[in-house]
């Protein structure tokens, strides 16, 4: 969140996030456990501080001999901190240098071959970001130097036009026994909140994945060869739902939220994070049979795609960021799975081949679905379980003032430079913590029209001259607004009669109480969370102020 009117980011711990960030805990010794849990003796102390000066001493060492950056790159293969080199941490930059390719390290994971099972070929369409979309595409601008962004410009096509696997393969997108049309399941749970904090940022290849994980990095790897199954910020993971039913067959919809690592050593990590992955499936209750699939990166908005890259040897180096705009980062299969080999009556291996050459055609039953849900409520659905707080409806923008005329309501309106509701996120903090409290969700739902927007999106409204209206509405919000994020209380007809932008916000919860001065956002004892007290006394300041002014 933290940053000047401009898109470059200082140095700060959580890129992305508040400037102010929560911490956990110290738990203090006697609440650690039984009595008998004691301070280490003297004698251990001595040797920790011992231990810590000397790694000290070697940090210290290797940054006069290798400099800044020298030191980023070696701490990047480091990977046990010990400030020495072994040949398996090597290894990587003799990959790099020999031109070898390493083996899949979800090998073991795989299930063994079977010949009698159905396969199916996935085909990757991938058209790249468009740099014009970026604010900083140009070389030099802002100091982005073109190294920084060799990795995107580098990544011109899918890696893997083409693949083929094993029905069996898509099982973990099953529901689990007993599962109900539209309730969500997580496919792979989100493990981050704002409470645990984040992954590190200084990371070039992904984990091994595991157990269900495997399908989803062997699918995001036809995109780029370094697929993250987890991301660095909460909400992580996939969440599916089931949208229709049939004897035989179930259609699942699912999200996911994922992410790429564009670089490699020596250069800086550059991370790439579409805004979602999106898509359904359609197989046999017993996995054997995938009729259609499909996975893709939503490109209905005019930003879809957040990238964060580093400058620095460490965590608290500068962290830059950017917003563009991928046209097309979808997978599709090309039609139903079918046998690997045919078998006759007797078992015996059918030519899957005609005299003529040609393959067997082979014809699918159609299928008689008894149960249905539609994909805009399954959509939603899916949302709000990665997002708690979308349980407060955000109509588009236009939308929401002219349902707040219809129903004579302020609206509460939140403009950002990225998406609220996806991974290509300016407001990561907000929805995680005020906007998904209950008494805020209360409030909203019941005494206001909510709505969110882009910068952009609301740019490109002002310069509309076919609509005086919304041109109008677009001009109001963009005069109030300061980067990265304000939020808004309006009338109907779009005056902004309270406003306040996030940094001001966080600076202000981060006080303790008796140091605040404004009576409007004094701390009431009814919340523990001041956040939450501060945010609740900004929407009732909103309503003295609006209540009074809308037409009777």
């Amino acid at each position: 969140w933290a940053g000047p009117a401009g898109p470059t980011r200082p140095p700060a711990p959580a890129p992305r996030s508040l400037r102010a960030t929560r911490r956990r805990a110290r738990i203090p010794w006697p609440l650690l456990g039984s009595p008998a849990v004691r301070p280490p003796p003297p004698a251990v102390r001595v040797c920790a501080r011992h231990a810590e000066a000397q790694a000290a001493a070697r940090q210290e060492s290797a940054l006069k001999t290798l400099g800044t950056d020298g030191l980023f790159l070696f701490s990047s293969l480091d990977t046990d901190g010990d400030m020495y080199i072994s040949p398996e941490e090597f290894k990587p930059i003799a990959e790099k240098l020999t031109g070898s390719t390493p083996a899949a390290s979800y090998e073991e994971e795989e299930l063994p071959p079977d010949p009698s099972e159905e396969t199916l070929t996935i085909e990757a369409r991938f058209q790249p970001l468009l740099p014009e979309t970026m604010t900083k595409s140009k070389d030099g601008f802002l100091g982005v130097s073109r190294l920084a962004l060799s990795g995107l410009r580098n990544w011109t096509a899918a890696a893997l036009p083409s693949a083929v696997f094993s029905a069996r393969h898509f099982q973990p997108f099953l529901p689990p026994p007993g599962q109900e049309l539209g309730e969500p399941w997580w496919i792979i749970p989100s493990e981050l909140s704002v409470f645990t904090g984040y992954l590190s940022n200084n990371r070039f290849y992904p984990p091994p994945p595991k157990g269900k994980e495997v399908i989803i990095h062997r699918l995001l790897s036809m995109f780029h060869p370094r697929p993250f199954v987890k991301t660095r910020f909460a909400p992580q993971g996939a969440v599916a739902c089931l949208t229709a039913i049939s004897d035989f067959y179930y259609t699942v919809m699912f999200r996911i939220h994922a992410e790429f690592q564009l670089s490699e050593p020596p250069d800086f990590p550059f991370w790439f994070s579409p805004g979602q992955f999106t898509g359904h499936i359609i197989l046999s209750k017993d996995a054997t049979h995938v009729r259609d699939f499909r996975l893709f990166v939503p490109n209905h908005r005019s930003l879809n795609v957040d990238m964060e890259w580093l400058y620095g040897a460490s965590e608290s180096s500068n962290m830059e960021v950017d917003i563009g705009y991928i046209p097309q980062m979808e997978l599709e299969a090309m039609g139903p799975s079918v046998p690997s080999v045919i078998l006759d009556e007797d078992g015996s291996v059918i030519d899957s081949h005609l005299p003529s050459g040609e393959s067997l055609q082979f014809v699918f039953e159609e299928i008689k679905w008894q149960q249905e849900l539609s994909w805009e409520e399954a959509a939603r659905r899916l949302e709000v379980a990665m997002y708690p707080f979308k349980k407060v409806s955000y109509l588009p923008f236009t939308e929401a003032f002219d349902r707040a005329k219809a129903e004579n309501k302020l609206v509460h309106s939140i403009l950002l430079w990225g998406a609220l509701d996806d991974q290509s996120c300016s407001g990561r903090t907000l929805r995680e913590t005020v906007l998904e409290s209950s008494p805020i969700l209360t409030l909203l739902n019941e005494s206001f029209i909510s709505t969110w927007s882009l910068v952009k999106e609301l740019e490109e409204l002002q310069n509309n001259q076919e609509n005086l209206s919304h041109q109008k509405l677009a001009g109001l919000h963009l005069e109030k607004y300061s980067f990265p994020v304000e939020m808004m209380i309006c009338l109907p007809n779009g005056t902004v009669v309270h406003h306040i932008n996030a940094n001001y916000f966080l600076d202000i919860t981060s006080m303790k109480p008796e140091e605040v001065e404004s009576r409007l956002f004094s701390f009431s004892s009814t919340f523990e969370d001041p956040s939450t007290a501060t945010y609740m006394q900004f929407l009732k300041e909103g309503l003295r102020r609006g209540l009074p002014l809308l037409q009777p």
